[in-house]
């Protein structure tokens, strides 16, 4: 078979404020796990638009990145259950740090997040077993350790964002 292997690139706010850091407690197949606020790049939007989206969907505030943490590489694997396949995911991810905005008014949590919560970085470390993703520890740790990339470090063409042009 030729089949062209490819990533599932997802995008995470870092967010500090006070010591303190923002995550999500969500459902999972694993249970209740916590995040950062992340999600999946859709079609048509930049990574800097795309981690302003869901960290607005999974906290319901606005959020403003002003810099790349870091790009993460990482593989989920499951082994599925009665007629549910395997799972074999390997994720690229993006985390940006940035200012956290207000409220959102009628905004709601997307749908899987129970909660947000401020954790100190000790609280954080010693979750560890709860987290979604080894990635949620090494981007806080990054973040502490004051890794910061500018935006323009990673480049979105217009092409990426314009509407298609229609076939002929």
């Amino acid at each position: 078979m030729n089949i062209r292997w490819k990533p599932s690139v997802t995008v995470a706010a870092v967010i500090e404020r006070d010591g303190r850091f923002l995550l999500v407690e969500e459902h999972t197949a694993e249970g209740l796990r916590l995040n950062n606020p992340a999600g999946h790049l859709d079609p048509g939007e930049s990574l800097v638009e795309a981690v302003a989206r869901e960290t607005l969907e999974e906290t319901t505030h606005a959020f403003t990145p002003t810099a790349l943490v870091g790009v993460y590489m990482s593989r989920f694997q499951r082994v599925g259950q009665d007629d549910t396949p395997d799972e074999d995911i390997t994720y690229l991810r993006f985390a940006y740090c940035g200012e956290l905005g207000d409220v959102v008014a009628g905004r709601a949590l997307d749908t899987g997040i129970v909660r947000t919560l401020w954790m100190t970085p000790d609280e954080v470390r010693s979750s560890a077993a709860r987290h979604r993703s080894p990635l949620v520890l090494r981007c806080m740790e990054d973040h502490l350790a004051g890794q910061r990339h500018p935006l323009s470090v990673v480049f979105t063409d217009p092409t990426v964002t314009q509407a298609p042009t229609p076939r002929r």
